[in-house]
């Protein structure tokens, strides 16, 4: 059965077993999901509103194209929570294998290799969306029904959690990479992609937070 499939209190009690995956790659993909439909709600709640209708026409296309690219990326963030814990069963296995000729250790090693290569890139993809995402709320900070900033400051946070978790994930997998040069270059990716998550979520929950205070 797939983690995304599950109830709620299922998934929970996979995380919180004796099994390492799910674990955290997986965890940091839910709570992007999490974050980007938290950020949709708001637009659910916003659109067809009093003030929303109020929007010149011009603003109001671009409040559902950002709901249409919200939905494009929650879509592609939840294959990923399950791709994930794949990626890690991939290693498990490909560990696994027998070592006792050469052949079989090259085999072996092969497949350790891809397994790592899908451990990388799937969380690489998870911080890339969340920042994607993360791009998009500046304009519901100005836009969205005010009755939900609490919401969408709930979800700007879940995203650079999702995308600052999955770069660990990224960076915990580089040292067994036996291709340096893409290690380095992952490594890199990962840490730019933690401070600018860091940075827009600094700068978008300071708008939610001078929103509030005001109201």
């Amino acid at each position: 059965m797939k983690l995304i499939d599950m109830n709620l209190k299922s998934f929970i009690d996979e995380i919180d077993s004796k099994s390492p995956a799910p674990g955290g790659g997986s965890v940091a993909a839910l709570t992007s999901v999490m974050g980007v439909s938290l950020a949709r709600m708001v637009g659910h709640l916003t659109i067809g509103k009093k003030k929303y209708l109020a929007l010149s026409p011009e603003i109001q296309m671009e409040f559902l194209d950002v709901q249409n690219e919200l939905m494009t990326i929650k879509d592609e963030l939840v294959k990923l929570v399950d791709r994930d814990t794949d990626a890690f069963n991939m290693i498990v296995k490909a560990y696994q294998m027998p070592k006792e000729t050469e052949e079989q250790i090259k085999l072996r090693n092969e497949k350790i290799q891809l397994g790592l290569n899908e451990a990388i890139l799937v969380p690489i993809k998870v911080a890339s969306l969340s920042i994607s995402a993360l791009h998009q709320l500046s304009f519901l900070v100005k836009y969205g029904n005010k009755q939900t900033l609490s919401d969408l400051g709930v979800a700007i946070i879940s995203l650079a959690t999702g995308a600052e978790g999955a770069c660990m994930n990224v960076l915990i997998n580089l040292p067994s990479l036996e291709d340096k040069i893409a290690a380095k270059q992952h490594k890199e990716h990962a840490i730019n992609m933690v401070v600018k998550a860091d940075e827009l979520k600094n700068k978008i929950v300071k708008g939610v937070y001078l929103i509030i205070n005001k109201e």
